[in-house]
């Protein structure tokens, strides 16, 4: 059986590979929920094996509401990773947190409607996942000293709406998100941030601000040529921090999220069809 690799990274909008790898080889994975946004990228940086994949696929093809997340996380999990570090676009809602800046938000709110947020949505196997704190607490700290070692002004903590997309948010919309208290907002992080932790993986985002959203009136209204421009900025500091973050991840312990699932399987264990018992061993055969 080959070595967990127990870091995986994902590239949001801008960030398409990881450079720095070596011993680079491309795996195709084939889940029960169809086919990920890419092949996963598996290299070696610090002494570590690393597995990357393109949120939106190389090129940017996928968009937010289109994205296969369940094929994303699963392969991840296949592969062995306990950790997920996760890249993301977002826009200020804050006229302190400036385009340019990073934050590495601790809480997420939903504001999707269309997305299946579990692996476990056919009847047989009841599963209530707690995600009180999306966000792990332990990895979070991790990716804020490694943005920070890169001199790039970075915030701690925030909360983070997540929207349907693809478009962008009305004025209305944003002005409600800012006096609801929200920090930022992008369009992916969620069902990512439950799925990892249905599948016992640690998830902590680097989140990129490319503008002010549209509630700013003297900023232009945010358009795809903006966010692109301030993505393309940033990128070399996003992946800058990934490889501090993977090498400060040298010794990590277990996944403190490894047994996520040890009392949130609800259904009587001699009730689960054998089929579905097959289907999710890679989830749940440790718990069955």
């Amino acid at each position: 059986m080959p070595t967990p690799i127990r870091i995986g990274v994902i590239g949001g909008s801008g960030v398409y590979d990881l450079p720095g790898l070596t011993n680079v080889e491309e795996v195709h994975i084939r889940t029960p929920f169809g086919e990920p946004s890419d092949h996963y990228i598996l290299g070696d940086v610090h002494g570590q094996r690393v597995a990357f994949l393109a949120r939106h696929g190389r090129g940017h093809l996928i968009n937010p509401t289109k994205l296969n997340a369940r094929a994303n996380i699963w392969g991840f999990k296949s592969l062995g990773v306990e950790y997920l570090i996760s890249m993301n676009a977002c826009g200020s809602l804050r006229e302190a947190i400036e385009p340019g800046h990073i934050v590495i938000p601790n809480q997420l709110f939903d504001r999707t409607r269309l997305r299946t947020q579990t692996f476990f949505d056919e009847p047989g196997l009841v599963v209530h996942v707690s995600v009180a704190e999306p966000i792990c607490p332990y990895l979070a700290d991790v990716l804020y000293e490694a943005v920070k070692a890169t001199g790039k002004t970075v915030h701690k903590g925030g909360e983070f709406v997540i929207i349907e997309g693809p478009r962008f948010s009305t004025k209305s919309e944003s002005r409600v998100f800012r006096q609801l208290g929200f920090d930022i907002i992008g369009m992916t992080a969620i069902p990512e941030a439950f799925l990892a932790r249905e599948a016992g993986m640690s998830y902590a985002i680097i989140a990129h601000v490319t503008d002010y959203d549209v509630w700013h009136e003297s900023e232009e209204p945010v358009t795809v040529e903006m966010v692109v421009k301030t993505l393309m900025e940033n990128a070399a500091a996003a992946q800058q921090a990934t490889l501090n973050a993977i090498q400060l991840l040298k010794d990590a312990p277990p996944s403190p999220y490894a047994d996520a699932l040890k009392d949130a399987i609800i259904t009587a264990r001699d009730k689960i069809p054998q089929e579905l018992k097959g289907k999710y061993q890679l989830l749940i055969g440790k718990y069955l």
